[in-house]
């Protein structure tokens, strides 16, 4: 553990208690914290990065160890940001620094990143949940003047405590009460934090809201226009009950050069739940600013103007058999709602081709070849993909194979071939990526395609209606496991679709010729039936925005899931029928 120490930095007869780690290194980072906290609130994060930066933290007036000036105009944005230049001068007088805001912290650090010239004396920017009020007010003016009020009114919904502190007696009154003992178990209840009281939480919450009543309603009703040349990294709580995603989609308007990454937590999560990921962020930003190669994930949070705009810009989705069928049209869907695909296949050339469709749309697609029945060849592609992107918001486990035959007639090659890819193919990419999703603080959401075939049994197909049985329960398993993470598992049980997969099915125990008419018989019949591979793909970008558990597509795999979980002596009659995959 790296030691502190404290100091004072006084500006016009407001002392500031300054906590400085590891100050024998270089460069300078600033931390500033939000409402209703102090700097304790940094310790996580400021612990990881002073292994490498010299890094400070300082109680904002009113707040912790620092002086409490008195009238409402002492809370001005221009003070706050007149008192952060003066700790910076103090801790690094002659080299520019890196400022990290959170919350309120954030709001009155975009008061000094704003300003003209800033990019002289500040080297980079970090901010999170905590937007500069400017940009709020222009924001909303953008969105009245588009017809858009369900946008603000949203907005405002979750901004209802701004009002409240607006009043005189109220807000002060409830910390005074007892609000401020009681904070640790308020963040427990809304936010699923374990937090440790502060000594100074009643003054904290009480001189606090002088932020609010001196800058708010000036701010967004008057709101100026405010850029930057700082290169900005936005760090957005996905789950932020205060500050919504959406407030903070037109930033790139006001910056320079942006970065934007995604952590599924609420306000407080990037500093006490994640502070391993928000460190780690940080530290790879800061390093690039100053001169170092840009990590993959870093390069891909980049906000550039080329981007398809969509409900996915921004996620990563890696699908496994993209290159035709079910997974190339899903590749496409993904891709035309603005996010960047990585397309895996077996065949290099079909991946690659998948991918060139999708970038000659303008979208970002990526290819690689895998071979999910090969534990090395999906570690690897999991390894590759959290180097060079991150970990994934979506994973879809589509590669699958067809086998038709009798047990009898089916060899043990054939059964470790038909469940090395239709199930230990979706068993490695649930375990590798929903470690890495776990461990990143991502709420993604994981696809196993399986098939109608799961919900039935069939005397030809025991060896595929095995694996996709086993897919669908190994679904509803994961499902209840990985739900405490916020992670999504959807089973896809498509009927008799038209894919390549008829094409390439094998016919066990008969010649060949047999097994070649018996495959064009398969494939003219799904041709007939016309139930196109697009089709399942929207199932599946809608079981993924509705976290639906198992979804049958087609009216004969709804028929079929009907009659094995209501009559399944009718279902084992039925099984009698010699049918394709």
């Amino acid at each position: 553990m790296v030691q502190w120490c404290d100091t004072t930095v006084s500006r016009d007869g407001v002392d500031l208690a300054v906590r400085t780690w590891s100050a024998d290194k270089s460069p300078t980072v600033i931390l500033v914290h939000g409402y209703p906290d102090a700097n304790h609130v940094w310790e996580k994060v400021a612990e990881r990065l002073s292994r490498d930066f010299k890094v400070v933290a300082y109680d904002v007036r009113g707040a912790g160890n620092s002086s409490v000036p008195q009238g409402r105009a002492a809370y001005k944005l221009r003070e706050l940001r007149d008192d952060l230049h003066a700790v910076m001068d103090a801790v690094s007088p002659d080299e520019k620094v890196h400022l990290v805001g959170h919350d309120w912290g954030s709001i009155q650090t975009w008061e000094s990143v704003t300003d003209p010239g800033a990019e002289n004396r500040i080297a980079s920017y970090t901010t999170l949940s905590g937007p500069c009020l400017d940009h709020v007010g222009q924001w909303m003016k953008a969105r009245l003047r588009e017809q858009k009020i369900g946008a603000v009114l949203n907005q405002l919904s979750h901004s209802w405590y701004i009002g409240a502190f607006q009043l005189p007696v109220l807000a002060p009154a409830l910390w005074k009460a007892g609000l401020a003992k009681a904070w640790p178990k308020v963040l427990r209840r809304t936010e699923n934090l374990d937090s440790e009281p502060s000594a100074t939480q009643l003054q904290d919450g009480t001189h606090g809201i002088e932020l609010y009543r001196a800058n708010m309603l000036p701010c967004l009703l008057k709101p100026r226009e405010r850029h930057t040349k700082v290169p900005v990294q936005l760090i957005v709580a996905r789950q932020d009950n205060y500050v919504r995603p959406a407030m903070l989609e037109d930033l790139s308007q006001w910056t320079d050069r942006l970065w934007r990454r995604e952590l599924d937590c609420g306000h407080w999560g990037p500093l006490l739940q994640h502070p391993d990921v928000t460190a780690d962020w940080i530290r790879e930003f800061i390093q690039h600013i100053d001169g170092a190669p840009a990590s993959g994930p870093l390069q891909r949070s980049e906000v550039t103007t080329s981007q398809i705009k969509g409900p996915d810009s921004g996620k990563r989705v890696v699908i496994t058999g993209a290159g035709s069928g079910i997974g190339r049209e899903t590749a496409l869907a993904f891709a035309r709602r603005g996010a960047l695909v990585v397309c895996t296949d077996i065949n290099t050339e079909a991946a690659a081709a998948t991918a060139r469709i999708i970038t000659a749309e303008g979208g970002e697609a990526i290819s690689r070849k895998c071979d999910v029945s090969s534990t090395r060849s999906m570690e690897a592609l999991a390894a590759w993909v959290e180097k060079e992107l991150g970990a994934p918001d979506i994973v879809v486990n589509n590669a699958g194979i067809g086998l038709s035959g009798s047990l009898l007639d089916t060899s043990v090659k054939d059964w470790q071939q038909v469940l090395g890819v239709n199930l230990w193919g979706v068993i490695h990419g649930c375990r590798l990526f929903a470690r890495q999703m776990i461990d990143q603080g991502r709420a993604g959401h994981i696809v196993n395609v399986a098939s109608a075939a799961a919900f039935m049994p069939s005397r030809m197909l025991p060896a595929y209606a095995t694996s996709k049985s086993a897919v669908l329960m190994f679904s509803e398993c994961l499902r209840a496991e990985l739900g405490d993470h916020g992670i999504g598992v959807s089973a896809i049980c498509p009927g008799i679709i038209d894919t390549p997969i008829t094409r390439n099915t094998r016919f066990v125990g008969v010649d060949n010729e047999e097994q070649e008419r018996r495959r064009q018989h398969a494939h003219t019949f799904y041709q007939r039936r016309a139930f196109t591979p697009d089709r399942v793909a929207q199932a599946i970008v809608e079981a993924v925005e509705k976290n639906r558990a198992v979804v049958p597509v087609s009216p004969e795999a709804r028929g079929m899931q009907w009659l094995g979980r209501f009559t399944p002596s009718l279902a084992r009659n039925l099984a009698q029928v010699e049918i394709t995959p």
